[in-house]
């Protein structure tokens, strides 16, 4: 049986993991689902310091303290700006890496730096005007953005949570030779695509990634719970 991290992407937490996670417990799977810091239950910690920093450290510190091995990482969204640095720290723990409709930074570059200019524009204006200068605050905008399903955006709507501004900004630094080594797949949703991902994937595609399709919105795990399951343990087993 197989040990996933599932780490969420920005203003989400752990609790859109639940359908995926039970279904994966349920087949004898180790499944672990994190909330990073300032987010989701975790939001009451949310202050002008978090940034991409606190968020690797927030999984380094999950695969130590629980001393896991041979963990299968799934990275949703944002969540994809963490690889390089976590995996650069732990790639002895780690024994794949998956980026579900997830972001891929080269080092020196920040979330904003792979998002398209108005996508860029809009969440500096946003936190700027509402956010007080260092978080981007969390509405039903993102909802269609996103491609939720109308029946999905009365149990997501009301749990997104604000996101700090320097998790977008924070310039991500690592070697990429450990990520490099690790088995590496792209999970690319279909039904909306989003815009905003064309870049990683093209760089996943690139750069040797097995890639696959899944036909359902940015929320692939809430989405169409049974077909991620179905990708995540067809990936683990290769």
């Amino acid at each position: 049986m197989a040990t996933f991290v599932l780490v969420h992407g920005a203003m989400h937490g752990g609790w859109c993991w639940n359908r995926v996670r039970r279904q994966l417990t349920g087949l004898g799977h180790e499944v672990f689902t994190p909330t990073l810091t300032g987010l989701a239950e975790r939001r009451q910690s949310l202050t002008p310091a978090v940034g991409v920093e606190t968020h690797v450290i927030d999984l380094t510190d999950l695969l130590y303290f629980e001393d896991l091995c041979e963990v299968n990482l799934v990275l949703h969204s944002y969540a994809g700006v963490l690889a390089g640095p976590v995996v650069e720290r732990v790639v002895d723990r780690i024994s794949s890496v998956t980026f579900l409709g997830a972001f891929i930074v080269e080092d020196g570059q920040s979330l904003l730096d792979v998002e398209p200019p108005e996508v860029r524009a809009r969440y500096l204006e946003l936190a700027a005007e509402a956010g007080q200068g260092w978080r981007i605050p969390a509405d039903d905008s993102f909802l269609a953005q996103w491609g939720v399903p109308e029946d999905l955006r009365p149990i997501v709507g009301p749990r997104l949570t604000d996101f700090p501004l320097r998790c977008a900004t924070d310039a991500v630094r690592y070697d990429s030779t450990a990520l490099q080594s690790v088995r590496r797949a792209y999970i690319r949703h279909t039904e909306p695509l989003l815009s905003s991902l064309e870049r990683s994937y093209d760089r996943a595609v690139l750069l040797g990634y097995a890639t696959f399709d899944i036909a359902c919105g940015h929320d692939a795990m809430l989405d169409d719970p049974d077909g991620t399951v179905a990708l995540l343990r067809e990936i683990a087993s290769q």
